[in-house]
């Protein structure tokens, strides 16, 4: 089926969590000619109709991979300058933010980035705390190993203290540990740059996500390609490990009693 916009979305199909991979910044500036930053104050607009397209359709969580931990490996200008970046993006989009009624969140190791970066983005959780349309959650200095291994050891300290029986232990306690805690999973998890791979994102969470694949570089990525991006999902069948036949069993409407031949 050809996707022709965003009239040809299914509003009762809706993921209500998207996870985003904003990848091919660097590629982007590199065709152009132009230092790799530039791609990431391009990338700006990118994120701004992101954001407006997945409230506008009516996704409740929308998760963007900002700044991994293996980023800092990145030069230091570049690093710098994605720093610099975020301060100002945050101080920019706050009206736009508080416009749409979104509350912004953020996960990650937090307290590895700059102070001046760290305050300025709480400041904007702070402001947004109360917005309910849609939550925009940033991960930054995050990876999904790093999460998992501060899961781990923040169970095995409760256990020790004996506030958790590890022979009781279940997966909502695990769930509860995570950076995620009260998130729902992402249902549809998106990467731009045409690279296919989730590169230590939500590692956990993904578990039964549909991965959305496209060769767009994310400075290029606009409504459109987000809409497109749902269509796709909403083409697929999520089973879950079950067969198609038990899903439509399960779907298919019970006949009403009334509808039955009755003898007289």
């Amino acid at each position: 089926m050809f996707f022709r916009g965003k009239e040809d979305l299914n509003p009762n199909n809706i993921p209500s969590h998207v996870a985003v991979i904003m990848d091919g910044n660097g590629r982007w500036a590199k065709k152009k000619g132009l230092m790799r930053i530039f791609g990431h104050k391009n990338g700006v607009k990118a994120v701004r109709e992101t954001v407006e397209a997945a409230a506008e359709i009516g996704v409740k969580y929308l998760t963007l991979y900002a700044f991994s931990t293996e980023n800092w490996n990145r030069p230091q200008d570049e690093v710098n300058a994605l720093m610099d970046l975020l301060v100002d993006s945050t101080h920019s989009e706050i009206d736009t933010l508080m416009k749409n009624s979104i509350k912004l969140e953020a996960i990650g190791d937090l307290d590895s980035l700059p102070k001046s970066t760290r305050e300025n983005l709480q400041k904007a959780i702070d402001k947004t705390r109360n917005n309910s349309r849609m939550t925009l959650i940033l991960a930054l200095s995050y990876s999904s190993r790093w999460e998992i291994i501060k899961a781990v050891k923040e169970i095995a300290q409760k256990c020790k203290n004996g506030d958790l029986n590890p022979d009781t232990l279940s997966e909502s306690d695990f769930v509860n540990a995570l950076s995620t805690s009260g998130i729902p999973d992402p249902e549809l998890m998106i990467r731009t740059s045409g690279e296919q791979r989730i590169s230590n994102y939500l590692l956990w969470q993904l578990a039964y996500a549909e991965l959305y694949f496209t060769d767009v570089l994310w400075p290029d990525f606009r409504k459109d390609d987000f809409f497109k991006a749902l269509f796709e999902y909403q083409q697929r069948e999520r089973r879950f490990g079950k067969t198609g036949d038990q899903l439509h069993a399960e779907t298919k409407p019970v006949p009403d009693a009334s509808t039955y031949n009755k003898t007289a």
